[in-house]
């Protein structure tokens, strides 16, 4: 069964949403962000999608006590990412608590360097984050695009052990109206070594389950939740199932 990542979006160590990526269109939900990643721990989630959007748009983590604090609080994979553009950064966010850094903008635009963390680190730690907007990469906590898609990216870091990939449409992110049912299933098809993660637009427990029946690994929802359009009492029902040996 397909795992559900909740996510937690920070600004000012807050939780908030964006709508398609613009920091203009922000929500800011009420609330400590570690006593929301203890809700989420308590529904049987093994890992959360953690999102410094301060650290994007600085290029340096900004959020980092955040972190911190959710980490003392919660038994649970944490995949970090926002303003990860250097050693010291990586090693921050580890020390921090976080178990996988999502590199997205050094990896469009440094790839060498993108390349040596990979191999440094490994698969299990380093995560590709592809930001899609109408096809091409954009970067910077997406304020900026690229000419590169995402198949030439994934395949460029495939060989070097490359397992992860989020891919977000940023046209679809925060919207509610559903994530782009053909954009994954032909990169999973074509790159069967990497786990692809679905980003951006998860309205409902049905669109969780169609993603399942078309044989994606992982999705993650935000706003969703956040707008109770999808419970913590389906989460935890849907963990249960997932975790149960029938499943496995």
């Amino acid at each position: 069964m397909i795992q559900i990542v909740p996510a937690i979006d920070l600004i000012e160590g807050r939780c908030v949403r964006l709508s398609q990526g613009d920091y203009g269109q922000k929500k800011v939900y009420d609330g400590d962000p570690a006593d929301l990643a203890a809700r989420f721990a308590d529904c049987g989630v093994s890992r959360m999608h953690l999102v410094d959007l301060d650290g994007a748009k600085a290029g340096k983590p900004c959020n980092l006590r955040t972190l911190e604090r959710i980490a003392t609080r919660v038994d649970v994979e944490l995949e970090w990412g926002g303003g990860l553009s250097s050693d010291t950064a990586l090693r921050d966010a580890f020390d921090a608590g976080a178990t996988q850094a999502i590199i997205g903008s050094v990896a469009a635009r440094e790839p060498s360097v993108f390349r040596g963390w990979l191999l440094a680190w490994g698969g299990d730690r380093v995560i590709l984050g592809a930001d899609v907007r109408e096809g091409r990469i954009a970067v910077k906590g997406w304020l900026e695009e690229t000419p590169l898609r995402i198949e030439d990216l994934v395949a460029s870091f495939e060989p070097d052990g490359l397992k992860e990939c989020i891919v977000t449409d940023i046209g679809r992110d925060g919207m509610l109206a559903g994530p782009s049912f053909d954009l994954y299933p032909p990169l999973q098809e074509r790159f069967l070594s990497v786990s692809f993660t679905v980003s951006g637009g998860i309205s409902s427990m049905d669109d969780v389950r169609r993603l399942d029946t078309l044989g994606l690994r992982k999705v993650i929802a935000g706003k969703a939740i956040y707008e109770q359009k999808i419970s913590l009492k389906e989460i935890e029902q849907w963990s249960l199932n997932a975790s149960s040996p029938a499943s496995m």
